[in-house]
C-alpha cells in the first residue's frame, strides 16, 4: 500500500508561484512514476505533469512551459513548481503514483486545493 501526503496548496494572485510537494509512504520498495493531475469546476480531470523513474517527464499542454515537475527518489517526494499562474490554473491539484513491481495499480492524494486570483 501507498499513502500520498500532498503539501504546498493555497491561494495565490495572478502571475505567482507555488511549489507543490508530495511525500510517498506505505509498504513498497521501489515507486515508479509519480505525477500531478488536477481537476477545475466543470472541468474534466486533466494531466498536469508526470516523471518516470528514470527522469523523463510529461506535461499536459495547458501547463508548458510554466510548469516544472521533479523528484527525489530517495525521499520518494515528487515536486511541482507552478509558475506564472493563471485563474485558469485554479484547480484540486492530485497526486498519483505507481510503483515498480505493478506500474498498472494507481495511487491517489486526496488533493490539494489551488486558487489563483486575478
Amino acid at each position: 500500500q501507498v499513502q500520498l501526503v500532498e503539501s504546498g496548496g493555497g491561494l495565490v494572485q495572478a502571475g505567482g508561484s507555488l511549489r507543490l510537494s508530495c511525500a510517498a509512504s506505505g509498504t513498497f520498495l521501489s515507486i515508479n512514476d509519480m505525477g500531478w493531475y488536477r481537476q477545475a469546476p466543470g472541468k474534466q480531470r486533466e494531466l498536469v505533469a508526470v516523471i518516470g523513474r528514470g527522469g523523463s517527464t510529461k506535461y499536459g499542454d495547458p501547463v508548458k512551459g510554466r510548469f516544472a515537475i521533479s523528484r527525489d527518489s530517495a525521499r520518494n517526494t515528487v515536486y511541482l513548481q507552478m509558475n506564472s499562474l493563471k485563474p485558469e490554473d485554479t484547480a484540486v491539484y492530485y497526486c498519483k503514483a505507481n510503483l515498480l513491481i505493478n506500474p498498472g495499480r494507481d495511487y491517489w492524494g486526496q488533493g490539494t486545493q489551488v486558487t489563483v486570483s486575478s
